[in-house]
């Protein structure tokens, strides 16, 4: 037990000291690209060191294990370098059971990333897009989802005025999955003089690019009339125009990141009743939940790698291969993620695969080691 203490100690210690470094590099990037961005805008360099704290934590949680895999190759490079993997080796003790408490620290920084480091980067990730958009609001579109059903806002236009942008919500009680056709929908019109000019309400809207087609439509015209019921007209169809494509509407609906694992479930269960495919949610969710297993297989490719003792030479080339090897995994991971957001693959396949060939693969060489 004090052996294992002691090399969980000297494991956190590394992915501290890696994990610093990397906020450090990463901070001093984003602040200067943040001044680069808001070059226009006048804020204070202390506003733009908010908006770069609030953005690091993100990168940091996406290369988070690549972080892991750095800190396990930092741990066995010293422990080899100061000749304590002989000493241990010559103790009894077998490489795997070495292997033990570095893992378990992994799977605990995994499991306290998954359970407190995710809401926080969701956290973070919210206000850094409001703080965005409150430097640099320029009226776009937006999209929500809840047991209501399905709104949208998208520009109308020209105001009154001639300068501002009116403002149309959109509300629909659901839609298909890619939300080009909505179904009982009503379109608000807001002048921001003004106040609300105009409803309509369709049986179905479909989006076509550049414009809403409406079906069964009746338009109330509130703006410019003192009974509107009365000055109210039908039409079997009618064109509206739209800048929202299926592509902003997607994007709209925030990454998968940005909603807190605890309340991604519900998330997922309200698109799916609002007739939108929530398959990208999912695969986010799987992969969150596999992180951990992710984690401990980083920590098992650098110990295959760099477990020698530094008088077989060569520790360079092996730190190089066990970074490339991690640096595979870690892409695998990605590419996996994107066929399995495509539907190329089941969800478990895409969420669960990379992880569990992390583990086989440099388990099965630590053993060919051990036992030939």
């Amino acid at each position: 037990m004090t052996l294992a203490l002691y090399l969980a100690k000297r494991f956190l210690r590394s992915f501290l000291i890696v994990a610093a470094s990397f906020w450090g590099i990463l901070f001093l990037i984003d602040v200067v690209e943040e001044i680069r961005r808001f070059s226009d805008q006048g804020l204070s360099l202390l506003q733009l060191s908010v908006l770069s704290a609030l953005n690091i934590p993100e990168t940091i949680y996406t290369i988070l294990p690549l972080i892991v895999m750095l800190s396990a190759v930092a741990l066995f490079v010293a422990l080899a370098r100061s000749s304590e993997l002989v000493v241990i080796r010559a103790a009894g003790r077998s490489a795997l059971r070495m292997l033990a408490a570095p893992i378990a620290a992994a799977l605990v920084i995994g499991l306290l990333a998954l359970l407190v480091g995710n809401p926080l980067v969701s956290a973070t990730s919210k206000r850094y897009e409001t703080l965005v958009d409150h430097y640099t609001s320029d009226g776009g579109s937006t999209v929500s989802i809840g047991r209501e059903g399905v709104w949208m806002r998208q520009s109308a236009g020209l105001a009154s005025d001639g300068k501002s942008l009116a403002q149309a919500v959109i509300h629909a009680e659901r839609a298909n999955g890619d939300a080009t056709t909505l179904h009982g929908v009503t379109f608000l019109i807001f002048d921001p003089n003004r106040g609300p000019v105009r409803r309509i309400d369709a049986k179905t809207a479909t989006l076509v690019p550049g414009a809403w087609q409406l079906q069964d439509v009746k338009d109330w015209p509130l703006g410019e009339s003192t009974n509107p019921e009365r000055d109210a007209t039908t039409q079997d169809s009618l064109s509206l125009p739209s800048d929202l494509t299926v592509a902003s509407i997607r994007d709209s609906f925030g990454k998968p990141s940005a909603v807190p694992i605890w309340q991604l479930p519900g998330f997922i269960a309200s698109l799916e009743d609002a007739g939108f495919s929530a398959r990208r949610h999912i695969v986010w969710f799987q992969m969150e939940l596999a992180l951990p297993v992710l984690l401990a297989a980083m920590v098992l490719i650098a110990a295959s790698f760099t477990m020698d003792h530094v008088r077989f030479g060569g520790i360079g080339a092996k730190v190089l291969l066990a970074l490339a090897a991690g640096l595979g995994l870690f892409f695998l991971r990605n590419i996996a993620q994107v066929l399995g957001d495509n539907g190329q693959i089941p969800v478990l396949l895409a969420a669960w695969a990379p992880p569990v060939i992390g583990l086989m693969l440099p388990l099965a060489r630590l053993l060919h080691r051990e036992d030939g």
